[in-house]
C-alpha cells in the first residue's frame, strides 16, 4: 500500500512539472545562438530602491554606465536575452527575474531579435509580453525604450520576413508604442537619440563607447524620473 502511495504521488509530482514546461517551439522559430544574461547586483542589500534593465546586447551595453550614473540612488538590475516575445521561455524567465527579486522601476524593450517572425506575431504578442511583466511586478514603474536603429537600413522584398531594417524598426515601435498607450507608462525615445548618427555605431546594430554614453545617460535620466516621483 505504501508503495501504491508513492508510486501514485511521484507520477503527480511528474504530471505537475510536465504540465509546468513550456510548450515546444520549432527549430525555425528560434535563432542560431539563443541566450539570457541576468545580473542583480546588491541582491542582499535594501536600503534603496531597485531598478531592472530589460532588452538585449545593446541593453547589456549601456547597464554599467546606467548602474554608475544612478549610484545612490539604486540598485541596477538587468535581465537581457535574444528570445522573440513569442519564444514561451521568455516569459518563464521574466518569471523567474521578477518572481525573485522585487523591482521599484523597470525599463524595457524587445524589438531587435527574431526577424524571421512577422510584424503581425510582434503585434499579437505584445500585450502578452506587456501583461507577463505587469503580471510579476504590479506595484513597478514602467518604462518602454523604443528599438534603436541600424547604422546601414536595407530595403526589403515584399514578404521577406528574415532581416532586420529601419523599416521593419519603425514598424514594430509602432506596434509598441500603440500597445502602451494609455497605460502610464513612459516613453524613452532611444531610436530617436540614436538616429541620424552613425558614428555612434561599432557595427550595423551595436554602439561605440560614445553611442552607449548617450544612451546610459538617456535612460538614467528616465529612471530617475520615476524614481523620483515614487
Amino acid at each position: 500500500m505504501k508503495k501504491l502511495i508513492a508510486t501514485f504521488a511521484l507520477s503527480i509530482g511528474f504530471a505537475a512539472f510536465a504540465s509546468a514546461a513550456p510548450p515546444k517551439v520549432e527549430p525555425s522559430a528560434r535563432e542560431y545562438i539563443e541566450w539570457c544574461d541576468i545580473w542583480i547586483s546588491h541582491a542582499n542589500e535594501t536600503n534603496l530602491p531597485r531598478v531592472l534593465l530589460i532588452g538585449d546586447s545593446i541593453t547589456r551595453d549601456y547597464y554599467p554606465e546606467v548602474e554608475k550614473h544612478l549610484n545612490g540612488r539604486a540598485y541596477v538590475a538587468r535581465y537581457c536575452t535574444s528570445r522573440f516575445l513569442t519564444d514561451p521561455v521568455l516569459e518563464k524567465e521574466i518569471a523567474m527575474v521578477l518572481g525573485g527579486t522585487k523591482f521599484d522601476v523597470i525599463h524595457f524593450n524587445n524589438g531587435m531579435h527574431g526577424w524571421q517572425h512577422s510584424e503581425q506575431e510582434y503585434q499579437k504578442a505584445f500585450p502578452k509580453f506587456l501583461n507577463t511583466i505587469r503580471k510579476y511586478a504590479p506595484e513597478a514603474r514602467l518604462v518602454w525604450a523604443s528599438t534603436t536603429p541600424l547604422k546601414e537600413s536595407k530595403t526589403l522584398p515584399p514578404g521577406n520576413q528574415t532581416e532586420s531594417s529601419d523599416e521593419r524598426i519603425a514598424a514594430r515601435n509602432a506596434i509598441a508604442l500603440e500597445a502602451i498607450k494609455g497605460k502610464g507608462i513612459a516613453v524613452d525615445e532611444l531610436n530617436l537619440a540614436m538616429r541620424g548618427h552613425p558614428e555612434y555605431h561599432s557595427d550595423n546594430v551595436h554602439f561605440n563607447g560614445d553611442g552607449v554614453k548617450v544612451q546610459a545617460e538617456k535612460v538614467a535620466e528616465m529612471i530617475g524620473i520615476e524614481l523620483s516621483d515614487k
